[in-house]
């Protein structure tokens, strides 16, 4: 058929009323059990499935679940955590018969006005909520409008929300702790989006594991970027022409440790030997590089799979907690080693 198959398409092609369609396909009473498999077995011949606008007005779920991301557009193309945390999610969502609705905005509040327009509509039954931010509005949003939610990278559940959580400061610690065994002393940390909850994180336990070292905030610092490409390129170039640059970079992503590598070859400082890279998500792009980065390895996918599940659920009746993921390992390759020995 050309357009939608309808109940009254079935109807006619069964030759019984449409009152009866309804019945055999809501399982309602009503009509015989001969009738019921006619009727539904008509209705897959003709395609025909329920419109999910129409059961979410009768109160029936949505048979969907929906993903925001306030980040910048350009960003997406190229890194890799998010189009293998999403092949992780789709995974579950896929099993249990779930959409997947996504949508890029440009920030927090535009994020808002979609939940808004979502739970008006009914065009999802939850919401994965991703990059927690530090003052964030989202989690009292979500719970006044009674929309079940799951945030990713929170490791406090609260009252609306559950979460799913890696512990950021441990990754940090294991970080600092194979640069200054390799005898670094001045580390740059290209850090992601400042008001996000898990960049902080990153940035304390940096802070903190170097004062423990006895190492200064101008040994050791972090600059923030948009986790872009150009940005991190920039940011590197900075720190590398500065005073007293560092012998250590560490970048909060897979893309800006490639482009930082690429600004160290051009201002002529060869990695490992004179600066180390390490990139704090794993991908393809650690592995081609040459030389290949030091990097932190984690089944992001898998990351993915758990925060679908416990969205699933959340959907089930379940409370809010919060779930450990996997801890991202280092895996030491080519692009670390000791400072050369003039620093």
């Amino acid at each position: 058929m050309a357009r939608r198959p309808t109940i009254k398409d079935i109807a006619r092609r069964a030759g019984v009323s449409q009152s009866a369609v309804s019945f055999a396909l809501n399982g309602r009473p009503g009509v015989s059990r001969e009738t019921r498999a006619r009727i539904r077995r008509v209705a897959e011949e003709l395609g025909w499935q329920p419109n999910s606008a129409a059961r979410a007005l009768s109160g029936e779920r949505a048979g969907a679940v929906g993903l925001v991301l306030a980040r910048p557009a350009c960003t997406l193309g190229v890194e890799s955590f998010f189009l293998q945390l999403v092949s992780g999610v789709q995974e579950v969502l896929s099993a249990a018969r779930t959409a997947l609705l996504f949508q890029v905005v440009e920030d927090v509040d535009a994020e808002c006005a979609v939940y808004r327009r979502w739970w008006a509509e009914r065009r999802v039954d939850g919401v994965l909520v991703v990059d927690p931010r530090t003052d964030d509005p989202r989690p009292e949003l979500l719970a006044g409008l009674g929309l079940p939610a799951v945030a990713i990278g929170e490791p406090r559940p609260s009252a609306a929300l559950s979460s799913v959580w890696a512990d950021d400061a441990r990754a940090m610690a294991d970080v600092l702790d194979h640069l200054y065994g390799l005898g670094h002393r001045r580390i740059a940390h290209i850090a992601g989006m400042p008001d996000l909850a898990h960049t902080v994180r990153r940035i304390d336990s940096l802070r903190a594991q170097a004062a423990r070292r006895g190492l200064t905030e101008a040994e050791v610092r972090s600059v923030p970027t948009d986790y872009s490409d150009a940005e991190g390129a920039a940011a590197t170039r900075r720190v590398l022409r500065g005073p007293a640059p560092p012998t250590a970079l560490i970048y909060d992503n897979d893309v800006m440790a490639v482009a930082g590598t690429g600004v160290a070859a051009e201002l002529g400082l060869a990695v490992p030997a004179r600066v180390s890279v390490v990139a704090w998500d794993d991908s393809p792009l650690c592995r081609v590089t040459h030389p290949r980065l030091t990097a932190l390895v984690r089944d992001t996918a898998g990351f993915g799979r758990l925060a679908a599940q416990e969205l699933l659920d959340v959907l089930a009746g379940g409370p809010p907690r919060a779930r450990e993921g996997e801890q991202p390992r280092l895996e030491p390759r080519e692009s670390t080693a000791p400072p050369p020995p003039a620093y």
